[in-house]
């Protein structure tokens, strides 16, 4: 058996051999016929909008900013080498030592994490090729290399490498990123600007001064000590640099206006997440990226806040309007100014969201017995914990209405008292398990408090929880992709989002009477102890929208929707400062109100679909009972069947005093209608 093995591996390793030869001849030989690739080649990837209009796009290489390399410094091109491919000038396109030892890395893991590349190697991707790590991506990327490598000499191939390769903050090329960095060109970058700038296209996103400036200074000494060992600097070129004092340029204004800047943003990082590559090789891959962006909203969205927030305020803005049936985010707004600061409010920001997250409550509540008419009573209670704790919630203004209140006028007015009770009731566990059927997978406070929104959660959580709400219970997630295209014209992503591939993750029903529970807050019929909450902008409302708003000392979220759309908006200090000025307090349920009216200018009304097994009543909103021609108000609200309430209101009565003529003085009996005999019947009149 061991001779065996023995000779079918004599017999292995010479064919293996064999075989590479062959294949490596091969190419070689089509590389000589096929002659030298064009080196005018840039790799641009575009973006598209829904309707499939070109948006954007990131160049590989920004025209204007080619430069020979007798104008860049040699400490540059010295520190570039010394940091990416130090036996450049030896090799002929290939460091086999490093590429051995990555492919057994490789091997051992399964994978093609490691990577051995050289510089013509880069050059090779840069300009032909996508970063996605593939066995055919490396084939043809060897393929290319040897192209590059038979045909143009080592200061083409390093000039060309030197003028594509990304420097992060949409700086391509070295000449850009002189200018970017350090406000000069690259012909006067000195030794340790040089060092500095050769650190960064192993990382843009991690080494790059701006961002993380010791992370990139460390960099930038090991790149001295590679420089230092390989005989390029004196040790006292290396110790000046090293301390020498980096003049950065002050400005750093370089990032282009561009349109929707925090939506393309969220675009490349989930258009990187899923190609498994760093979002700044996708930058220069290529790819052609469709996004659900909606540039008509994003525009009436941009205008909407710019119009409403005072610009002497600093109160900052996070918005997203997203599609219920699909959960593409159809517009989104990060902050007021892109070019003050990149971080994105509406997806990286986590907020306590107050009042916005009782929806999910009430429809916890929904599958535990609750419906419109269950009543509890709001006054100033203290609930006993089971860890001995007191816990004592308060109203708005402390205001209490001393008695039961309906859950419709409860969650209309956002009575904090009814919700509490309602989460010890049911129990936070099915507040949480909830949350996480409404797209909230964080992790979650098991805390009674969690029913008025002390939970941290970002504005992508709220609107997908709304979305999921909107359409009935199924289980969409906030996107910004829904295909990307390599540059070959091969379709290496799209997603499947339809009521066939959609899992229902709420019951329909249910969904539909809190979505009806929730246009409550622009009724005004509604009003109790505590005002509607939606009040002040019932007004400007053309159509039946349901919300709920929510509010903290430093926070204001107002999210809501329509058959069509769902829209979140928050305002607050990026320092958590507490909101003192009545207008901003007022921002975001006018951003709301504005971009919705707007947005639905021109459509037709759609109403929320009713699931079959839901009876609507006209219903007395103070006692939950049918309401009586004598009810002040009348509200109609929906009930599944079987669950809707019997009784009529017996609160509102006709006066003594009024002049209301008996029902026995103007019709005989056999001449009344079915509703009159039975209110005789119910009623003793």
């Amino acid at each position: 058996m061991k001779s065996i093995l023995i000779k079918g591996i004599k017999f292995f390793i010479p064919a293996l051999i064999s075989i590479g030869i062959i294949a490596m001849a091969g190419i070689y030989l089509l590389s000589f016929i096929l002659g030298p690739p064009d080196l005018s080649k840039a790799q641009t990837t575009i973006y598209y909008s829904k309707s499939g209009d070109v948006i954007g796009q990131e160049q590989g290489l920004e025209q204007g900013y080619y430069v020979p390399i007798d104008d860049i410094s040699p400490h540059m091109i010295d520190a570039i080498i010394a940091s990416e491919d130090q036996h450049f000038f030896d090799h002929g396109g290939f460091d086999l030592k490093r590429i051995f030892g990555a492919a057994l890395t490789d091997l051992k893991t399964m994978s093609l994490r490691e990577g051995a590349s050289t510089i013509t190697q880069q050059y090779a991707r840069n300009l032909f090729l996508s970063h996605e790590k593939t066995w055919k991506r490396k084939i043809s990327e060897a393929f290319y290399t040897v192209r590059l490598e038979m045909h143009y000499d080592k200061e083409t191939i390093l000039e060309g490498y030197l003028n594509t390769i990304y420097f992060g903050h949409g700086a391509y090329g070295i000449e850009a990123a002189s200018q970017h960095f350090f406000n000069k060109t690259a012909e006067e970058l000195t030794l340790a600007e040089a060092a500095m700038l050769a650190g960064i296209p192993k990382g843009p996103t991690y080494y790059s001064p701006f961002n993380d400036f010791d992370k990139a200074k460390q960099r930038q000494q090991r790149i001295l000590q590679h420089m230092y060992d390989e005989e390029m600097i004196s040790e006292q070129d290396q110790f000046l640099a090293k301390w020498a004092q980096l003049s950065f340029n002050d400005s750093q204004d370089t990032v282009e206006k561009r349109f929707a800047p925090h939506f393309f943003d969220t675009a490349l990082l989930e258009a990187a997440h899923i190609l498994n590559m760093d979002p700044e090789l996708v930058r220069s891959s290529g790819y052609h990226i469709y996004t659900t962006l909606e540039e008509t909203l994003q525009k009436t969205l941009d205008s909407t806040v710019q119009n409403t927030v005072a610009k002497d305020s600093d109160i900052e803005v996070g918005a997203i309007a997203m599609s219920p049936e699909t959960g593409g985010i159809q517009a989104l707004v990060g902050g007021r100014s892109y070019e003050d600061s990149q971080f994105n409010r509406a997806i990286q920001a986590k907020r306590m969201p107050g009042s916005a997250f009782k929806p999910i409550l009430y429809y916890a509540a929904l599958e535990h017995g609750y419906n419109a008419k269950t009543r509890l009573i709001s006054k100033p209670t203290a609930f006993k914990l089971d860890n001995g704790e007191v816990y004592q919630p308060s109203n708005f203004n402390d205001y209490y209405a001393y008695e039961p209140i309906t859950l419709a006028q409860a969650l209309a007015v956002s009575d904090n008292i009814f919700a509490v009770k309602t989460n010890l009731f049911i129990g936070t566990d099915a507040l949480i398990e909830a949350a996480h059927r409404f797209g909230i997978e964080r992790e979650l406070p098991e805390v009674p408090s969690l029913a008025l929104g002390t939970a941290s959660v970002s504005m992508a959580d709220m609107t997908t929880a709304y979305s999921r709400l909107a359409n009935g219970g199924k289980a969409v997630d906030a996107h910004t992709i829904q295909k990307i295209v390599s540059q070959d014209g091969k379709t290496v992503f799209e997603r499947d989002v339809n009521d066939d591939t959609l899992t229902t993750v709420l019951d329909p029903k249910k969904a539909f009477i809190l979505t009806q529970l929730m246009t409550g807050m622009f009724d005004t019929s509604l009003n109790g102890h505590m005002t509607v909450t939606g009040a002040d902008i019932a007004h400007e409302l053309t159509r039946e929208y349901a919300g709920k708003s929510g509010s903290t000392e430093s926070d204001r979220w107002m999210l809501g929707f329509s058959p069509n759309i769902v829209t979140g908006v928050w305002n607050g200090y990026d320092d958590n400062r507490t909101i003192d000025r009545v207008a901003e307090s007022g921002y975001a349920k006018d951003i709301w109100a504005n971009f919705m009216e707007r947005a639905h200018e021109g459509k037709p009304v759609a109403s929320f679909e009713k699931p079959e097994g839901i009876i609507s009543l006209n219903i007395d909103p103070n006692s939950g009972l049918r309401a009586t021609p004598y009810c002040d108000t009348s509200r109609v609200m929906y009930f599944e069947k079987g669950t809707e309430p019997q009784q009529y209101c017996t609160q509102h009565m006709p006066s003594d005093e009024l002049d209301i003529p008996h029902p026995r003085d103007e019709v005989d009996d056999d001449k009344k209608g079915v509703f009159e005999k039975w209110f005789d019947i119910l009623f003793g009149l």
